[in-house]
């Protein structure tokens, strides 16, 4: 196997890639790889193993060597699969490393927009409760999650992680039916259809992947169907949400607040409509939901099962 990484960088420098490098019988590795340096990188490998760098039909043309491309992550949009498979090229990826770390990044967003923790560290920061004329601070309205409906849409691995911690919390679930499937029970947990689901949920949150159907999954009308105190976390993907419509529902207490771990752009070079200031309880974070460095050496593991499986 003559193996080459295009963008090692993104697993971070404290991963151990020895099992990558022994099951390749040695591993060429490139920080960061632009696009114009993919096809001059690739020429000559049969495994390319990538995270981020796009592979398109033109590479695939250039390079009749490559056999397989292992990617070091769930999604596989960066990958043209369809000339993938025309030029008999295997296409493999990670799933089931970051259950832990993204069940637990999402309930972090959850309680804290629920007890309006930055607010109110903001406000002791900037010397209010120094001079509060009692011995506390109760200006934010506090949730308690006990007893509050949680809406899953994407129960698969993570979604089921995360359906394990709220339940310790007390919390009912209820499962989202994406466009195509059926209502039902899973695990117990009834399935309904999202018109159904929206105006029940106390927090929803979205853990499936980006398709042509699911793009936009949560627009302006589906806001408008939740409760004014709901609360939206999205640790999937930016595409899922109509972000200028969320940005405007904020804005107008449409709901109560939400916490992305996602953006349609990343990074958000361009701007994005939930990165401006006047938007009310909002919690964004860089897509780090994912990127404990258990879970990173977990996908490194993985990786190196995979290509030895594919022999």
């Amino acid at each position: 196997m003559k193996a080459v990484f295009l963008d090692a960088d993104t697993l971070g420098s404290d991963v151990d890639l020895s099992s990558l490098e022994k099951v390749t019988g040695g591993l060429v590795k490139h920080d960061r790889t632009a696009p114009d340096q993919v096809q001059e990188r690739i020429r000559g490998f049969d495994t390319v193993v990538v995270n981020k760098v796009v592979l398109k039909r033109e590479h695939f043309e250039a390079c009749p060597e490559l056999n397989t491309i292992a990617v070091v992550a769930t999604g596989l949009n960066n990958v043209d699969q369809a000339a993938a498979k025309e030029h008999g090229i295997r296409v493999m990826n990670v799933t089931h490393y970051g259950r832990s770390t993204v069940a637990q990044h999402t309930m972090a967003l959850m309680l804290a927009l629920a007890t309006r923790l930055l607010d109110y560290d903001r406000d002791v920061r900037a010397g209010r409760w120094a001079t509060s004329p009692m011995f506390c601070l109760m200006d934010h309205p506090i949730m308690e999650l006990e007893r509050r409906t949680l809406g899953i849409i994407g129960y698969g691995d993570l979604g089921q992680g995360v359906a394990e911690r709220a339940k310790a919390f007390g919390m009912k679930i209820l499962l989202g039916a994406r466009p195509g499937q059926e209502r039902g029970e899973v695990d117990g947990y009834p399935r309904v259809p999202l018109d159904e689901l929206l105006p029940q949920v106390d927090v929803l949150s979205l853990h499936c992947l980006l398709t042509d159907e699911t793009r936009h999954l949560i627009g302006a009308e589906e806001l408008q169907k939740m409760k004014r105190d709901a609360l939206l976390i999205n640790t999937s993907r930016g595409g899922l949400v109509d972000e200028q419509a969320l940005a405007d529902a904020l804005r107008a207490g449409t709901i109560a607040g939400a916490g992305f771990d996602v953006l349609t752009e990343e990074p958000p070079r361009n701007g994005n409509p939930l990165l401006a200031d006047d938007i009310p309880n909002l919690i964004i974070t860089p897509h780090s939901a994912w990127a404990s460095r258990e879970a990173r050496q977990r996908i490194v593991e993985i990786t190196a099962d995979n290509l030895a499986s594919a022999g």
